[in-house]
């Protein structure tokens, strides 16, 4: 027995352990209740009379010892998480990786920024809408084709509700809930039924605005433009206004801005006509303002909206639309230091 406590004892010297639960593991190899060391307590009641007094003192050191041992080494580990304990686990590793906004947030925010300084606010609503909110009050006739199941994602279960295919919804939303004066601007993701390509998508961005008040213009309109063009390009682009239809705008027109590579003289990008076309717009038809319960008589407007990615594919130069909602880290890299 004695041979035995002095090989225990020199395995107990040289006890390590790497962590806690290793510690841990060599209290229970030694002093647990089915440790060696209790095991030799056990044997003791065996020994004769004589060796009692010699084995008693050899055991009581080794338990002692081994005691100290493995407490020794707990410490170790708990004044070592003490440490870490006090350390910023939020804090990024070095080197600082910089992220990035996202390109379409940059220029929405942009278009948005540029509107507020001359009155607008922000209203946002559902991207789930019904049809009269989205179609109905906007003067689209039951069978205009933008109802067609082509164009729009109807809810199968119930066709009255769909997903809005313009962020003009908004604008029938707050022109029902609120009376004139209006000024609001109205940004959002929109859905409609198109083929993926690099020229089109499924679902995109829209900013639209809309100005309600009495003896507002088509001239007030053209000069809300002409500002928001001259501070996204810069000063020295010019808009051209062209006729065209829209069910909820009369008269309605696209606005074409002078090409920002060529300088107008016509380029590969502006298909060499010196324009690029980046929004429609329009007086707000008289149906609408009734339909939404404001007196036409009495007030005019005007509406008009654009595509963010339209507007990021003339300010970045990106040339595919699907580089927008792919997630590519490569891509999203170039816009770091775009704030």
């Amino acid at each position: 027995m004695k041979e035995k406590i002095a090989q225990i004892a020199q395995e107990v010297s040289a006890l390590v352990a790497a962590n806690k639960e290793e510690a841990e593991a060599l209290r229970v190899k030694y002093l647990s209740k089915k440790g060696e060391i209790t095991a030799l307590f056990n044997e003791f009641r065996n020994v004769p009379a004589e060796q009692k007094k010699e084995l008693g003192l050899l055991l009581n050191d080794l338990r002692n010892k081994a005691q100290d041992k493995i407490n020794s080494l707990k410490e170790s580990f708990a004044s070592s998480d003490a440490t870490n304990a006090n350390e910023d686990y939020t804090r990024t590793a070095d080197p600082v990786l910089l992220g990035s906004r996202h390109p379409l947030s940059l220029v929405k925010s942009e278009i948005i920024d540029i509107f507020s300084r001359i009155g607008f606010s922000v209203a946002e609503g559902p991207e789930v809408e019904d049809d009269w909110h989205v179609f109905g009050a906007l003067n689209f006739s039951p069978e205009h084709p933008a109802r067609d199941m082509q164009d729009t994602f109807f809810v199968e279960k119930n066709p009255d509700i769909l997903l809005r295919t313009h962020t003009s919804s908004v604008q029938s939303r707050i022109m029902t809930s609120q009376k004139p004066p209006i000024r609001v601007l109205c940004p959002g993701r929109v859905y409609r039924n198109e083929a993926i390509s690099a020229r089109a998508h499924c679902f995109f961005h829209q900013v639209e605005g809309l100005y309600v008040d009495k003896n507002v213009s088509f001239a007030d309109l053209k000069q809300a433009l002409l500002y928001f063009a001259k501070e996204m390009f810069g000063e020295n682009t010019k808009i051209r206004l062209r006729p065209s239809y829209f069910p909820f705008t009369e008269p309605s027109a696209e606005m074409d801005i002078s090409c920002d590579i060529c300088g107008g003289t016509g380029c590969a990008f502006c298909k060499h006509t010196g324009w690029v076309e980046i929004l429609g717009c329009g007086m707000v038809d008289p149906n609408v303002l009734e339909a939404c319960g404001i007196d036409s008589k009495e007030y005019t407007g005007f509406a008009f909206g654009m595509g963010v990615e339209r507007i990021a594919n003339l300010k970045y130069k990106v040339k595919d639309l699907r580089l927008f909602s792919e997630n590519d880290i490569r891509f999203l890299d170039e816009f770091q230091s775009a704030y």
